[in-house]
C-alpha cells in the first residue's frame, strides 16, 4: 500500500462531498477523510440510498474514502450504552460507505474496555478499524495506547496519530513512532503556532517537527491526511493554502529511502 495522502473535509465545512472531491483531487490526493457530523453532508443517520450514492460518486471519481472521522467518545464517563450505539452507527456506515476506517476520541477517565469489547465483532464482520485519536484526555500516543492495546488486535483496534496533539503533551515524534509500533494506523499531518498555542498555520510554517514525523514513517504505510481545523477556527484561510502545503510535504516523504 506505501503512503496514501488524503484531506479531512474539516477543513471544508459545510462543502458538499462533491465539490471536496474536486478540490482532494487537485492537489494529488487519493482520498477524503469524511467528518461525520451533524452539520455535514455526512451524518449519522443518512438514508441508505444517500450513503450509496455518496459511495458510487467518489467511486466514479476515483477517490477512496481514507477514514469516517466520528466523534464518538470511548471513554466519555457515564453509562456504556449510548457509546456503544454510536460506535456501532458509525461501523455501519462505513461499511456502507467503503470507508475502512472510523475515528473516535477517548473523552474522558470512563472504561473504554466494555465499549470497544462490545463492537470487535462488528468491527471484524463489517472489516473496519477503530481509530482512537491522540487527543483530549489521551493527548499522547502512549496514553491511546492504552485504550487499544488491552484488545491485542491492531488490525481493528489502532491509533490515529494526529501530529499536534503529543507534541504539544511533551511526547515527541520519535517517542508516539516507537510506542504505537504495529497499533498506529493513520497520521494527521497538521501544524501549530507552537506547544502554548494550537492555532492552526500550513504545514512547515509552525513549530510542530513534521520533518522528523515525515522521516519516521517513510517506512510506514497507510493513511495520511491534513486535517486543517476551519470548522472551529472560521478566520483560517481556505483549504487550498494548507492542502498545496501538506502535499509538498506528502511528497518528500511518499518514497522509501534508497
Amino acid at each position: 500500500m506505501g503512503l496514501r495522502f488524503a484531506v479531512s473535509t474539516l477543513g471544508m465545512p459545510g462543502v458538499p462531498v462533491r465539490e471536496a472531491a474536486r478540490t482532494a483531487l487537485a492537489h494529488g490526493c487519493e482520498g477524503l477523510e469524511l467528518r461525520v457530523h451533524p452539520d455535514e453532508e455526512v451524518h449519522l443517520g443518512l438514508p441508505g440510498p444517500a450513503v450509496d450514492d455518496l459511495r458510487s460518486l467518489l467511486d466514479d471519481q476515483g477517490l477512496a474514502v481514507a477514514c469516517l472521522a466520528g466523534y464518538a467518545k470511548v471513554s466519555r464517563p457515564g453509562p456504556d450504552r449510548p457509546v456503544i450505539d454510536e460506535l456501532r452507527a458509525l461501523i455501519e456506515l462505513a461499511q456502507r460507505i467503503g470507508a475502512p476506517a472510523v475515528r473516535v476520541f477517548p473523552g474522558g477517565d470512563g472504561d473504554a474496555r466494555p465499549r470497544i469489547g462490545a463492537v470487535l465483532d462488528d468491527l471484524r464482520d463489517a472489516g473496519v478499524r477503530l481509530l482512537v485519536e491522540t487527543h483530549d484526555s489521551h493527548p499522547t500516543g502512549a496514553a491511546a495506547l492504552d485504550l487499544v492495546s488491552p484488545f491485542g488486535d491492531p488490525v481493528r483496534v489502532a491509533v490515529l496519530w494526529d501530529a499536534v496533539h503529543p507534541w504539544r503533551a511533551g511526547e515527541e515524534p520519535a517517542t508516539t513512532r516507537a510506542v504505537l509500533g504495529p497499533y498506529l494506523g493513520y497520521f494527521q499531518v497538521k501544524d501549530a503556532v507552537g506547544r502554548d498555542d494550537p492555532t492552526p498555520v500550513p504545514p512547515g510554517e509552525g513549530a510542530v517537527p513534521l520533518s522528523e514525523c515525515g522521516e519516521l514513517l517513510r517506512s510506514w504505510s497507510g493513511w495520511i491526511s491534513l486535517e486543517w481545523e476551519k470548522a472551529w477556527y472560521p478566520d483560517l484561510a481556505a483549504i487550498e493554502v494548507p492542502l498545496r502545503a501538506a502535499a509538498a510535504w506528502f511528497g518528500r516523504y511518499a518514497l522509501p529511502e534508497h
